[in-house]
């Protein structure tokens, strides 16, 4: 995430859009005060649930995340046998 202000990013807009579009956060600051985001558009943005994250993000102190993509994880199919967990719940329970 990068922080630009406001005369810079004037001067050099093509080039700041650029890294927008290979997927950058440009954060735009008025005299120190970050007043507008760049990113490119359907980005998520951090949820309103979470304002202390949101304030940090904006200030350019925590990069957020992209949403999860299932097609990166690999499907590892069952790992144990079908009742496994089951038969060691009864295991543990037995002696109470």
């Amino acid at each position: 995430m990068r922080t630009v202000g406001i005369r810079e990013l004037k001067n050099r807009l093509s080039e700041y859009i650029r890294l927008v579009r290979t997927g950058e956060t440009v954060l735009v600051t008025d005299r120190g005060v970050v007043v507008a985001e760049l990113r490119p558009p359907g980005t998520p943005t951090v949820q309103d649930s979470q304002p202390l994250l949101t304030i940090a993000a904006r200030e350019g102190r925590v990069r957020v995340g992209a949403p999860n993509r299932p097609d990166l994880y690999p499907d590892l199919g069952k790992v144990l046998p079908e009742g496994t967990a089951l038969r060691w719940l009864d295991e543990s329970r037995a002696d109470r």
